[in-house]
């Protein structure tokens, strides 16, 4: 009698199932380096938008706009006198230093629930630096 064979064995599926275990091992920590980073453009965006309207009222003013102040989502109209509204889903927090005809805006956040916060900070020449990622492991 021929024996029909169909299907796959217990060995194959297994096979299988530690392949799809790796790759995904492999997958998921640059996943969630790519998700952080998408999140850092919302500090980007906003930094250098605060940059430009403290320029603008520099221009008019001779002087930066308001020292020692702090936005975030639940306080987003803090950077008003500079047209800067900062959204209800913002994950950062941002500080404005003003000294003189020197400013320091610093956006910080913490992306992803490590040790580390997502730090970054523009001044007056518009030079925007990142002076801790956390989209690193």
């Amino acid at each position: 009698m021929k024996r029909s064979r169909k299907g796959f064995t217990l060995i194959e599926l297994m096979i299988v199932v530690v392949i799809i275990g790796i790759l995904a091992a492999m997958a998921v920590p640059r996943f969630m380096r790519a998700a952080t980073r998408a999140k850092q453009s919302e500090a980007k965006g906003i930094l250098k938008q605060i940059y430009t309207m403290q320029r603008a009222y520099f221009v008019e003013n001779d002087a930066y706009c308001r020292n020692g102040i702090t936005a975030n989502a639940a306080n987003p109209q803090a950077f008003a006198p500079l047209a800067v509204e900062i959204m209800p889903t913002a994950r950062y927090n941002y500080v404005m230093t003003v000294a003189g005809a020197t400013f320091t805006c610093t956006a910080t956040a913490n992306l992803d629930d490590d040790a580390t916060n997502d730090v970054w900070t523009i001044d007056q020449t518009g030079q925007l630096v990142c002076t801790s990622d956390d989209s690193r492991l």
